[in-house]
């Protein structure tokens, strides 16, 4: 035991030795040059060449370095990176200033990414960090939000227009939020221009769809050359790449200033938005009518008026040719607006006030809102009569 003792004291002794009497720049080239020495060196056991360095191994790092050393350390170490390399590079002005974009950029420009992890529907946003709090607004499943703080309990959020708390529960942060992010994000075109013209083909001499306003968003398939592939509900379409920005985007929050009705609305025009509203993210399956399984665009305003006593059928041509026909800006929360391929009405969404309406859209988003001109209306028709 005494023997071991002595042993312990002595390593202890020749390492307090070694990290006060050396420098450390001494030590990492004289450690990297012993990596380097010949094969003979290496085929001897860790006995012999304890035996042929004065003071056993650990007098190995009292090896002086010298401009060859050095040579062969940054041969080893390579170039600088992380800290090292900021304060080593010798970068202009903007190439800092562009290297300060990618990474302010990066993560879809979010610093702290959250992304709601709900099994269908919405996350409830709040005002304050309480279940009882006011409602300030909903992020869809899936959607992204920029994480301020968190307690554990409640998060603090910003997502597009809303900024309140969420329950922690159903929020992904850190590495499973960027993780989900990936499978999640969407390439994006962003029209650029007043009104852009959307096209069956990719020429200019192929037929005018539909236009779209400056602002709106289009998902993007594919980008073919000078034409950009998109979706336009659930048709793939194309549009001009000089008049739209492409970029890879995640959804964000919905207000609830944008789910508000307007005055002078009866009551049964809200409680039908309200409800149609409940389905939001469900999928759109073609053919469909389950509100919460999947439909199409038709079978959606079927499923929802059917709950209020209205039989409609399931086409939206058919549809366009039931109730009342009215100008698109005379419309009505709960009144059916008709878009179309040209003058070809083929898909219908339901109006919710605010400039918006709901809709089954594509295979791709399925239940969503967009602005009521997100495309070119074709017509409006009241169903209801109140």
């Amino acid at each position: 035991m005494m023997k071991r003792l002595k042993v312990l004291c002595l390593l202890a002794g020749c390492s307090a030795m070694l990290f006060t009497a050396i420098p450390v720049q001494a030590k990492a080239p004289s450690l990297l040059e012993s990596i380097s020495q010949n094969t003979s060196e290496e085929e001897q056991t860790t006995e012999e060449k304890t035996e042929q360095v004065p003071g056993g191994q650990f007098d190995i790092l009292n090896t002086e370095t010298t401009t060859e050393n050095k040579a062969k350390v940054q041969d080893v170490l390579g170039e600088p990176v992380g800290a090292n390399a900021i304060l080593s590079a010798n970068k202009t002005a903007e190439e800092y200033a562009q290297a300060y974009e990618k990474g302010k950029n990066a993560n879809w420009g979010y610093t702290n990414l959250g992304i709601a992890d709900v099994e269908k529907g919405n996350l409830n946003i709040r005002a304050v960090a309480d279940q009882e709090g006011k409602l300030v607004g909903k992020l869809p499943k899936d959607a992204a939000c920029e994480v301020l703080d968190e307690d554990g309990t409640w998060a603090h959020i910003q997502s597009g227009k809303v900024e309140g708390y969420v329950s922690c529960d159903y929020l992904l942060t850190g590495i499973s939020a960027i993780h989900k992010a990936q499978e999640l994000a969407t390439t994006m075109a962003t029209v650029t221009t007043d009104s852009l013209k959307v096209r069956a083909e990719a020429n200019t001499d192929s037929e005018v769809i539909t236009m779209v306003p400056n602002g709106e968003e289009l998902e993007v398939a594919d980008v073919e050359g000078d034409w950009v592939r998109v979706y336009l509900d659930d048709e793939e379409v194309f549009v001009s790449a000089d008049y739209v920005d492409v970029s890879s985007e995640l959804s964000t929050a919905v207000t609830m200033t944008e789910l508000l009705y307007g005055q002078g609305v009866s009551d049964v025009r809200v409680d039908l938005c309200q409800y149609a509203k409940e389905f939001l993210g469900n999928p759109y399956v073609w053919g469909g009518t389950s509100l919460t399984n999947g439909a199409d665009c038709s079978g959606f305003v079927l499923s929802v008026f059917k709950k209020y006593g209205i039989s409609l059928p399931h086409h939206s041509v058919a549809q366009a040719n039931c109730g009342t026909k009215i100008s698109v800006s005379e419309a009505q929360p709960g009144d059916l607006i008709f878009y179309g391929k040209g003058s070809r009405i083929n898909h219908v969404a339901i109006y919710i006030g605010g400039g918006q309406v709901i809709h089954a859209s594509s295979p791709k988003t399925g239940i969503k809102i967009s602005n009521v001109s997100y495309r070119t209306p074709v017509k409006a028709v009241r169903i209801l009569n109140d």
